[in-house]
């Protein structure tokens, strides 16, 4: 495991965690995967103690689920999964971008909070939430609830094969996004969810009450508004090729989360530094294939002959 702060403060992140059935030209194999997941394991790589709050069932790949997080030593406070663990089916698209379709435990997915989840959360210095069932009033009612005293990192992350209510998505989103220390948003959560204006929705987000705003835009790389100004980065370049986008934005969530546990930056100068340093630990995930987050420097010891992710 790569620890690379020294950071004392928690975490707890909350959502989703499920099986990427992947099919391609290579066959089809399983790797443990969700958002939410993601970003609880990149955040403990990056040294931060994490829990994670999601469904999870009691079967082989709820077993499975189980075994990862405990190889990356984050904590898992699990739901009950009645339907069993949340499972996607992902295929290449002819551009490269994965296509998802979820079965009815991921469609249908809800989250509990036991006093054992409370009592992580009130010892949490920040709480994120990524891939969360924003579409269904109860479950929001329950997270508004629970994380009401928390310092909150909140990525949307609407997958359509999940969104059963765009409308209900938005606004249960939106309630919760409103006292949150920052927002990551992406261009494609702008198509799925409203006009496709990414500056738009960043300065809608502001407006709300959010403290920050982090945009994330692909190629053309990330920006962060905050009181502090406009900050912006450009995707980083590493050696080696790119191998899989899907982790990119859970590792640019999980690093930007990772400086922000004890503190907020003051200053725009602090904000940028941690932004790059989000861009290149993404561009280092996407160097290898799955979720798992990478650093610069874990690719180097790896070039090394040192285990290091």
């Amino acid at each position: 495991m790569s620890n690379e702060s020294s950071t004392q403060g928690r975490a707890v992140v909350i959502g989703d965690a499920l099986i990427d059935e992947i099919h391609d030209e290579r066959g089809v194999r399983e790797l443990v995967g969700g958002a939410a997941l993601n970003v609880a394991v990149g955040l403990r790589r990056l040294g931060v103690p994490t829990t994670l709050i999601a469904m999870v069932g009691d079967d082989e790949a709820g077993a499975h689920i189980r075994e990862y997080l405990a190889d990356h030593d984050v904590r898992l406070i699990a739901s009950a999964a009645p339907l069993g663990s949340s499972r996607a089916i992902v295929q290449r698209a002819p551009d490269g971008e994965p296509r998802y379709v979820f079965n009815e435990a991921a469609q249908r997915r809800s989250i509990r909070y036991s006093d054992e989840a409370r009592q992580a959360i009130t010892e949490a210095g920040l709480v994120a939430v990524s891939c969360f069932p924003f579409d269904v009033p109860a479950e929001v009612d329950a997270l508004a609830e629970a994380t009401a005293d928390a310092r909150l990192a909140i990525d949307p992350n609407p997958r359509s094969g999940m969104l059963s209510d765009r409308d209900e998505f938005v606004r249960g989103f939106e309630r919760v996004a409103a006292k949150a220390a920052i927002v990551k948003v992406g261009a494609d959560d702008a198509t799925l969810l409203y006009d496709g204006d990414l500056d738009a929705l960043r300065a809608r987000l502001r407006d709300l009450g959010v403290s920050a705003v982090l945009a994330t835009a692909g190629s053309d790389g990330a920006v962060i508004e905050s009181d502090a100004g406009i900050v912006s980065a450009p995707i980083s370049t590493l050696p080696g090729r790119v191998i899989d986008t899907v982790g990119a934005g859970d590792a640019t969530l999980a690093a930007v989360s990772a400086s922000l546990v004890d503190a907020q930056p003051d200053d725009a100068g602090e904000w940028e530094r941690l932004l790059q340093r989000a861009m290149d630990v993404a561009a280092a995930t996407c160097r290898a294939e799955g979720g798992l987050l990478r650093t610069p420097e874990s690719l180097a010891d790896a070039e090394r002959g040192v285990f290091g992710s």
